[in-house]
């Protein structure tokens, strides 16, 4: 999907959230359990189904499945596969937080790329430019790099001052892999809960998407985040999980989660129209 396929689901639909699919065995309804031997992918579909107008991209949390072994793995191809047929425009993130050196970095790439259908996948940018430069040789495919998290640990490193150059840590990631891919196939994970820092971010990186964790259950604000984040192609991709898909853990989950995803979906149109975008 291209930088401008993206933005006009986005004016389209009136919306730039991305849902997590960060399915939980231990959270999701336990009378799917009953009603099925494949509970979990059954609750992926009704989530899908019932948010797929609301929203421009799907973001499944592979530690969620990976816990569960070849069962996981196997809701995950489905999980991607059953978007990919019955909502084609829609962008799918593998949040994987992959990098390692070259060699092992193709065969991440190849995994969610060539084995599997996704637009994108999460890549930690420690190992440089190697670790990271096999995952954008696939045309149409995107990294999205992380930059400046949402959880707390996110202090210990990130903010980090460079004496020479007088960069943090998180602005020097942002320069450096510019050189490495461009706005039209990296963008970066920038957390809600520092919204007032996505000023320094776009001063960076104006152009590039962000995607933005944080908001909902971790408290991030999307007012603020629009506030000092958007450009003028939108610029964001806003995840909220557990607000969503656990919004309900009885029967009416669906629609108890599509009811959360509204309301998120209608901040946003306002948002988007107070912009001028839509």
């Amino acid at each position: 999907m291209t930088k401008q396929e993206l933005f006009e689901n986005i004016q389209r639909k009136k919306s730039f959230l991305c849902v997590g699919l960060d399915t939980d065995v231990n959270k999701i309804p336990e009378y799917l359990f009953d009603e099925s031997e494949d509970a979990i992918f059954e609750f992926n579909k009704a989530i899908i189904d019932a948010t797929a107008d609301l929203c421009v991209a799907y973001k499944p949390n592979l530690a969620f499945y990976e816990s569960l072994g070849l069962e996981g793995w196997e809701v995950l191809e489905r999980t991607v596969d059953y978007i990919r047929e019955n909502y084609p425009d829609q962008f799918i993130i593998a949040d994987a937080k992959r990098g390692d050196i070259g060699n092992t970095s193709a065969m991440y790439a190849r995994t969610f790329f060539g084995n599997m259908d996704f637009d994108s996948v999460t890549v930690a940018p420690y190992m440089g430019e190697d670790s990271v430069s096999p995952f954008l040789t696939y045309e149409g495919k995107w990294v999205t790099l992380l930059a400046l998290t949402s959880n707390k640990g996110a202090f210990d490193f990130q903010l980090m001052k460079d004496k020479a150059s007088g960069d943090l840590l998180y602005e020097k990631v942002l320069k450096t892999s510019q050189n490495w891919g461009t706005n039209e196939n990296m963008m970066y994970v920038v957390g809600a809960t520092k919204a007032e820092m996505l000023t320094d971010v776009r001063a960076i990186v104006p152009d590039h998407f962000l995607l933005v964790p944080g908001v909902g259950a971790q408290g991030g604000s999307l007012k603020e985040v629009a506030k000092y984040g958007l450009n003028s192609s939108c610029g964001l991709l806003v995840n909220s999980s557990r607000q969503i898909i656990y919004a309900s853990a009885e029967k009416d989950y669906a629609e108890a989660a599509r009811t959360e995803a509204q309301k998120v979906q209608t901040e946003m149109e306002f948002i988007l129209k107070q912009a001028e975008l839509v």
